[in-house]
């Protein structure tokens, strides 16, 4: 089972946002000092809380802090920008580090309808253009466009030897299906939505071989939150059920402190939300949140999972890495 870290870039109530940015880095040094496979950036935007607004530009930076583990974004809004700027950008980043960046593509309008508008200049939304941008965008990165396209002269650049990997991240079947007519990789994002858990096994079945993959390969994304004992998984992952609750009624998107949640007063509504909102989520020790993988494995099909972890406690959440990592590791050579 390969893992990697998907990371948002949250920030702790009470952490400024260049502490934030900071402490993403270290968080990726140590990810590749555990043996975790990759290191993606999300794509966020008008919000108090996450701070990764410019996935490309954490990755170079992130890569430029690490060695040997794969760098990317999950992923950048393409219905919002030009599909020849991300490939330019793309090639960039791959030409500075070869055989390292991973460009993982999402249809989010990036926010509100506002923060939408104001983010693409006030041009009409590209959602419905979302499946010929992405077209575009491999036929720039891999010099495929047809013949017949208006920008086949168009080389993007530079042009280096070998384009990142083109990935897809999506929570339908339809998202799926595109991913495996165009031979890219996909995303299944249980971590938003794990009500089609069809998805992945769709997308391996449909798969069609490109140019750049000749195989399926599939990612699930999921919160997880693991320690030495249940109990302290448990109150570790309190501050994620609120933040998760707070980030749902579209508030404040910053990782809540226990001082702060002590003086919270919990509707039904909001009970029943918390527990709505752990089927995204494995919480627990090593050994149940690895079995747990391991079901979900065979459920989705997958090739790797891809973790977040959005609790306040730093120190808490780099060891729930390093737990997960080395139960993994440790079953696997038994």
């Amino acid at each position: 089972m390969k893992l990697s870290v998907l990371d948002q870039a949250p920030i702790r109530r009470g952490v400024s946002p260049e502490e934030a940015l900071q402490e993403s880095v270290e968080l990726a040094q140590y990810a590749e000092r555990l043996g975790y496979e990759r290191y993606w950036l999300a794509e966020h935007h008008n919000t108090n809380g996450l701070v990764s607004v410019a996935p490309e530009i954490m990755a170079t930076r992130i890569a430029s802090a690490t060695n040997t583990i794969k760098v990317g974004t999950g992923g950048v809004l393409l219905p919002q920008y030009s599909p020849l700027k991300v490939a330019e950008t793309f090639h960039t980043l791959a030409g500075l580090f070869p055989g390292r960046v991973d460009l993982g593509v999402g249809r989010s309008p990036g926010g509100t309808e506002q923060t939408r508008r104001a983010l693409a200049d006030g041009a009409e939304s590209g959602m419905r253009a979302f499946p010929r941008k992405l077209e575009e965008l491999q036929g720039f990165l891999y010099n495929t466009l047809p013949r017949e396209h208006p920008y086949r002269s168009v080389k993007a650049s530079p042009r280096i030897t070998e384009a990142a990997p083109l990935w897809v991240l999506g929570l339908s079947e339809g998202s799926a299906k595109r991913a495996a007519d165009l031979g890219i990789g996909f995303v299944f994002g249980h971590f938003i939505s794990p009500a089609k858990p069809k998805a992945m096994p769709l997308y391996k079945e449909a798969f069609r071989p490109s140019k750049t993959r000749k195989k399926p390969y599939g990612i699930v994304c999921i919160f997880v939150v693991c320690a030495e004992t249940e109990e302290e998984a448990e109150a570790l992952a309190e501050s994620q059920d609120h933040w998760l609750l707070s980030v749902g009624k579209g508030r404040d998107t910053q990782i809540p402190s226990p001082e702060l949640i002590s003086k919270r007063e919990l509707t039904e509504a909001d009970k029943e939300a918390i527990r709505k909102n752990r089927q995204r989520c494995v919480i627990g020790t090593p050994e149940k949140v690895r079995m747990e993988l391991e079901r979900l494995q065979e459920v989705y099909q997958a090739d790797e999972f891809m973790l977040i972890t959005n609790i306040y406690n730093k120190e808490a959440k780099w060891k729930s890495y390093e737990l997960i990592k080395q139960e993994v590791d440790h079953n696997s050579i038994m």
